[in-house]
């Protein structure tokens, strides 16, 4: 079985009995457009998620960052909601080059033992493929399905300067934002000193991920010598889990998130704001 933690249109468009497809589709500017997008039109028998709602814990923003991990009691909710069992495989897809599926893709790859995988070009490669859009929506028994995300998968701001010390932490953002010139969401800019900018743009060619081997090149030079471990993050904690699912495909396993990230970070202003790009 192909190991990869992506899924090609092609593949899916033979879906298997027990492949449960997650509509994670959203907007930070607009926070219903998802589900709206979802009424109007949606990959067949796929069932919606809300980064918000469903993928975070928004009860914890104000030291948290913007987007909080979910706790295990919400996300065994949400599987369950969905009709998750022990023979399911997921399938994460959105209309955002994979940045909201990667978040999803990484939280149920790490709080349960299924096959969790993303849609390779995702809502636009289906469409170009020449695949239809349904606005059905399916019925779902609902299950009792049990979660718990792993602590090795993260870490929060109380251990990032000790992480730091022998690891690698690598930010997501644009590289203006990352350097400091330009903030459009956080009220601080800047970066945390000593991470590095990896922005998960360059993950994709024409909204797919670039073959592994490329993905390997990339990352490779990003990675110091001797480093215990990489870290990653981002504004929020969503497209940080782009650059995992694109180390993963590259063949690096082992990453784990920063979740509170930039947000998270900037709630304390006593910590250090680095600009530029080093």
């Amino acid at each position: 079985m192909d190991s990869s933690p992506l899924i090609s249109v092609e593949e899916l468009s033979r879906r298997e009995p027990g492949i449960v497809v997650l509509d994670c589709r959203f907007e930070l500017s607009d926070k219903g457009a998802g589900r709206r997008a979802y009424d109007v039109g949606h990959l067949p028998g796929a069932l919606f998620v809300d980064l918000e709602d469903d993928l975070s814990d928004m009860r914890q923003v104000a030291t948290r960052g913007r987007h909080p991990l979910p706790t295990d009691r919400q996300l065994s909710a949400v599987l369950s909601r969905l009709g998750v069992n022990a023979n399911s495989e997921l399938v994460c897809y959105d209309a955002a080059d994979g940045m909201f599926a990667a978040r999803a893709w990484w939280l149920f790859s790490h709080s349960t033992q299924l096959r969790v995988r993303v849609l390779d070009g995702g809502l636009k490669e289906w469409l170009a493929a020449g695949h239809s859009l349904t606005m059905d929506k399916p019925q779902v028994e609902t299950t009792d399905y049990r979660a718990s995300l792993s602590d090795d998968a993260w870490i929060a701001t109380d251990k990032l300067t000790a992480f730091l010390k022998g690891g690698v932490l690598l930010d997501a953002r644009a590289a203006p934002r990352f350097r400091g010139e330009v903030e459009p969401i956080d009220p601080i800019a800047g970066h945390v000193p000593g991470a590095v900018n990896a922005p998960f743009g360059d993950n994709l060619r024409n909204g797919k991920f670039k073959p592994a081997e490329e993905l390997a090149e990339r990352f490779a030079p990003l990675i110091k010598p001797g480093a215990h471990r990489v870290a990653h993050m981002c504004g929020s904690g969503v497209t940080a889990c782009h650059n995992l699912l694109a180390m993963e495909v590259a063949g690096y396993r082992g990453s784990c998130l920063y979740a509170d990230s930039w947000s998270g970070w900037i709630t304390d202003r006593s910590r250090a704001i680095a600009l530029g790009s080093a």
